[in-house]
Formats: C-alpha cells, sequence, structure tokens
C-alpha cells in the first residue's frame, strides 16, 4: 500500500493553476492518476489532443469542467479526428465523470468563475502516439502543435507551431506558485 497528502507533491508546470502527478508517488504501474486545480480560464492540457491507446476519466470534484471533444474514434482516423466542424463540448459538474476513449480528440476548460477540482485516470498508462493543435496566431489557422521548453526562459513552457515554428502559447509558475498562462 501506499500512501500520499496530495498538497505536499510538487505542483508540475502545465495550463492548470496546480497539477500533480500522482502515479509514481503511489507507485501505479498501469494507471496515470493527476490531481488539478483550474482557475478560471484554464486548461487541463496544452492543447486540443488525442492518445492513440489510453482511456482517460475525469472526475469533477469541484467546480464545472467544460470538454471540447472531437467525433467518436471509430467515426474517424485517428490523424483526421481532430477535425473542427466534428467537435461538440460536455460540460461535466461536481461529482461527476466523462470517459474519453482512446484516439479521441478531447481539451478540457474551467469557463466558469469559480475554481475547478479535479482528477483525472488513464490506462494503460502509455499514450502511444499523441496528436496536439491550437490555433497558430501565424498560420491564422489550427495547427499541429509540440510543447517545448521556451528558448529565451528553461523555466517557462510553450506551444509551438509545426508548421512555422511560431510561439502559440506560454505557461510559467508564478509568483504564488501556481502557473499561469503567459500568453
Amino acid at each position: 500500500m501506499d500512501h500520499v497528502v496530495v498538497d505536499d507533491l510538487d505542483n508540475s508546470l502545465q495550463p492548470a493553476a496546480v497539477m500533480r502527478h500522482l502515479t509514481e508517488p503511489l507507485g501505479c504501474t498501469d494507471l496515470a492518476i493527476n490531481y488539478y486545480e483550474l482557475a478560471p480560464g484554464d486548461s487541463f492540457a496544452f492543447a486540443y489532443h488525442n492518445h492513440e491507446v489510453q482511456a482517460e476519466v475525469f472526475v469533477v470534484l469541484s467546480g464545472t469542467a467544460t470538454w471540447v471533444v472531437g467525433p467518436e474514434p471509430d467515426e474517424a482516423p485517428f490523424e483526421e479526428a481532430g477535425a473542427p466542424d466534428r467537435r461538440r463540448e460536455v460540460a461535466v459538474g461536481p461529482m461527476e465523470a466523462i470517459r474519453i476513449p482512446p484516439g479521441q480528440f478531447q481539451r478540457g476548460w474551467n469557463r466558469g468563475d469559480e475554481r475547478v477540482t479535479a482528477l483525472a485516470l488513464g490506462a494503460p498508462l502509455a499514450y502511444g502516439e499523441q496528436l496536439k493543435r491550437d490555433d497558430c496566431p501565424s498560420c491564422g489557422e489550427e495547427v499541429a502543435v509540440s510543447i517545448e521548453r521556451a528558448g529565451d526562459d528553461e523555466s517557462e513552457l510553450i506551444t509551438e507551431c509545426v508548421d512555422c515554428g511560431a510561439e502559440v502559447a506560454r505557461w510559467r509558475r508564478g509568483d504564488d506558485g501556481e502557473n499561469e498562462r503567459v500568453r
């Protein structure tokens, strides 16, 4: 048996104000588990994305999170499942859960005025191939993005357009110890 105090774990630099990895501290070998706190406007992920082999379950503990999800994976090939015209929104309130099957594109947000807390569980532990998409300000459309350390500040993370190399978004650790989006 393993036991952890969630508040004692490090806050990982993510698009959420707080994200604590529980997988390794709990000794999980076949299950990924993470704790999230999203301030208004925060997201669970760096970009709209999918996982080739991992199913994810998010349990919202407080607040309401909104997921933008693509079509069911069997309705579109893995590479095309993120088509913007085939997305829908799903609101998930306190003590509700959502399951995202392998291959389905998704991104969860806090679009409300109150903080969201949630647990994310993923199995199997491996993602397989992961495709990520976001709006590139230079290209003027949604494109594939990668997550990188910022070249001008190694303590910050950016999403970068795979096509033109433009910075799409940037996150850093704020003075209060929580993560924040810079742009």
